[in-house]
């Protein structure tokens, strides 16, 4: 059974918040859009069956988020315990803790990863996540690109943070042989106004242009719509992509995602709050997986794209 939504949109990724807990302070953060947490987190025995129930819907790619997911002591067992009903396992981190949970996840199933790093400016990094965890990062980094592929680096490009090492950080994953990921900073409607969104939002659009006039190649995803540019570097050919989902109804039209909130709800839309579906409170009082599968049904069936 394929889920598809009212505007033909098949569902066939989730991405699931392990937990809203995070050993960074990042003054951006948006948090995978949840708000009015409950405090409560899925154990790995709940996280399994739920990502059993959604392979048998054919949602089989999985990514896993936080918070910062590697601050778990289960995630190990968690990434043991979903591999087997998923094509496509990742994890999105900061990455202070790669240098040692790398092989563990490599050995258990994680098939790649995307780490969380906005600058190679040391003082500049601790001016975003308010630690200097710099070079432990930098560790992380270096050994998940032995283990893993593709490695992508997350660089969320602010105005007067770090949209001035765009061209530096290109070379950078060259180097390191990553791909780099440049992110629009995020925010809901109602939040655009804000001053802290006019001050930092740092629109992509013209970079992309130049990295279309600079690319060997270009190939476009399947999620998003969303293009890769092979740009040639000092260090040779990188893999850019561009990642604009403000005011991109191409964004949302393509979308085949569904969230899971570290709290236990089915999500929508990042930008959302309004129709989250609760799961975990009927799995624990003793839903059947048929009872569950309805839950994602309503959830696909509410689905709808936030920029049309």
């Amino acid at each position: 059974m394929v889920l598809v939504d009212r505007f033909g949109r098949k569902v066939t990724n989730l991405r699931i918040s392990l937990t809203e807990r995070c050993n960074y302070r990042c003054f951006f953060c948006h948090g995978e859009g949840q708000i009015n947490f409950k405090r409560r987190e899925m154990n790995p025995e709940e996280i399994e069956r739920l990502v059993r129930i959604a392979s048998s819907l054919d949602i089989k790619k999985v990514k896993l988020t936080g918070g910062e997911p590697t601050i778990r002591d289960d995630i190990v067992e968690i990434v043991r315990r979903i591999k087997p009903y998923t094509t496509d396992l990742s994890m999105t981190t900061n990455g202070s803790i790669m240098y040692r949970l790398a092989e563990p996840l490599k050995e258990a199933g994680l098939d790649r990863v995307n780490i969380s790093f906005h600058t190679i400016d040391r003082k500049n990094y601790k001016r975003i996540t308010g630690y200097d965890l710099f070079e432990q990062v930098i560790r992380g980094i270096e050994k998940s690109a032995e283990l893993f592929y593709p490695v992508k680096l997350n660089m969320t490009v602010m105005r007067g943070i770090n949209e001035h090492e765009i061209w530096d950080m290109i070379e950078f994953a060259a180097e390191k042989g990553v791909v780099l990921q440049l992110i629009e900073l995020e925010a809901p409607r109602e939040l655009e106004e804000t001053e802290f969104f006019k001050t930092f939002f740092y629109p992509l659009k013209p970079v992309e242009r130049e990295l279309e006039q600079m690319a060997t190649r270009i190939k476009e995803r399947t999620l998003h719509r969303r293009r890769k540019y092979f740009i040639p570097t000092r260090q040779g050919e990188v893999e850019v992509e561009v990642v604009r989902s403000m005011h991109n109804t191409i964004f949302c039209a393509n979308c085949t995602r569904l969230r899971v909130t570290s709290d236990g709800y089915l999500k929508t839309c990042i930008y959302r709050n309004d129709n989250l579906i609760d799961f975990l409170t009927p799995m624990r009082d003793g839903a059947s997986d048929e009872d569950i599968v309805e839950l994602f049904k309503k959830a696909v069936e509410i689905r709808e794209p936030y920029w049309r």
